[in-house]
């Protein structure tokens, strides 16, 4: 998403082409996609072991396509297992390389953050911390903001997203956004359902489960007769923007949750091997974008052992039947947003981008 939107915006400012991995939202801002990125999404450390064949056939065919093609730039966005050691293999061609939304080093094995100063010419941070922790480490960096600000808002009223999906309005909707990944679905929708069933026994309920595109069929099964449940698709802002309370895997999502001013509980679970060859590498106390922001427990954090049906129903019949609690977080959700930067970060990124395209590339020091 966020690379797509670069494109567009880079091709409204520099004669370009664009060629690389992404999905069909890349494809529809007119990016040659040699490698699909579904083939490579994968989250964990135990979990890349049964991707490698995958992994390893992305990185030799987008090397091989930058050998033929001689591109000025590559773009790297994220994904830093893959994106540092493709920019390793790029840099001898002769390509310099632009870091597009940071990796989170600084919560996780900090030391790699060398590797981003020795194999990048430009690193663009999206969190205002972020802008310290590699310009310490001697990386040429900016701050441009989130690329969600001025982007996340309803399409609907709730009155019209209530009646388009058959929902009830005297009822309280509680959102659920399970994640993404096919391996985050098989973790936690398990839990999930079992949650519902816990919150629908205790308060009549209603809940709408908001589907990563082509993920519909995979949400819509094994929930139980008896709850009020949508699964949608393409209406995920609607659904955090009118619901009561929100269960959120954490991400991405949680900051779109913050910027509609959604309470919600984040939640995630990894493999237990993951967890317990993750632990001693994690340098942060919270796991939520929106905790890190705001330095404190601003919504409840239950991560993998604490991820259970009874805990997810406890937090989110709290929220529920509180609605001071609810109106404390959404206080602290306010301070949190003014943390993420003003809108225009997407255009912020490609000015930078095109400042460094026209420079000669000796010049990046």
């Amino acid at each position: 998403m966020y690379a797509a939107q670069l494109a567009t915006a880079m091709k409204a400012r520099v004669n370009c082409e664009f060629f690389g991995m992404g999905g069909d939202q890349m494809r529809a801002a007119g990016v040659d996609v040699i490698t699909d990125y579904s083939e490579v999404s994968v989250l964990g450390i135990t979990e890349i072991l049964g991707h490698l064949p995958q992994l390893i056939r992305a990185m030799r065919g987008l090397v091989n396509a930058a050998r033929s093609r001689k591109p000025s730039l590559a773009i790297l966005t994220d994904f830093p297992g893959f994106h540092l050691r493709l920019a390793r293999k790029l840099k001898p061609l002769g390509v310099r390389n632009v870091y597009y939304i940071c990796p989170q080093f600084w919560a996780w094995r900090p030391w790699r953050v060398r590797l981003v100063r020795r194999r990048f010419a430009l690193a663009l941070c999206i969190f205002p911390f972020e802008e310290k922790f590699f310009g310490d480490a001697g990386v040429p960096v900016k701050f441009i903001g989130h690329p969600l600000v001025g982007k996340v808002a309803p399409s609907q009223t709730r009155e019209a997203f209530f009646a388009k999906n058959g929902l009830n309005p005297a009822l309280p909707l509680v959102t659920i956004l399970p994640g993404s990944r096919n391996s985050e679905l098989a973790r936690h929708l398990p839990i999930l359902r079992q949650s519902c069933v816990r919150i629908h026994a205790e308060i009549p309920v209603q809940f709408v489960a908001a589907a990563a595109p082509g993920r519909t069929d995979s949400l819509r099964q094994g929930w139980p007769q008896n709850l009020l449940l949508r699964v949608i698709e393409g209406q995920t802002y609607d659904a955090l923007a009118h619901a009561s309370t929100s269960i959120v895997s954490s991400g991405t999502a949680t900051v779109e949750a913050a910027l509609l001013n959604s309470p919600m509980v984040v939640v995630y679970r990894v493999t237990p091997l993951t967890a317990l060859l993750a632990k001693p590498l994690v340098r942060t106390k919270y796991f939520s974008m929106v905790n890190l922001l705001a330095g404190r427990e601003v919504v409840p954090e239950l991560i993998q052992n604490e991820f259970t049906p009874e805990n997810v129903a406890a937090r989110t019949l709290s929220l529920l039947r509180d609605p001071a609690a609810v109106a404390a977080m959404q206080a602290d959700l306010a301070e949190v947003r003014t943390r993420l930067g003003p809108p225009g970060a997407v255009e912020r990124a490609a000015d930078a981008i095109a400042e460094l395209l026209a420079k000669p590339s000796g010049n990046d020091s």
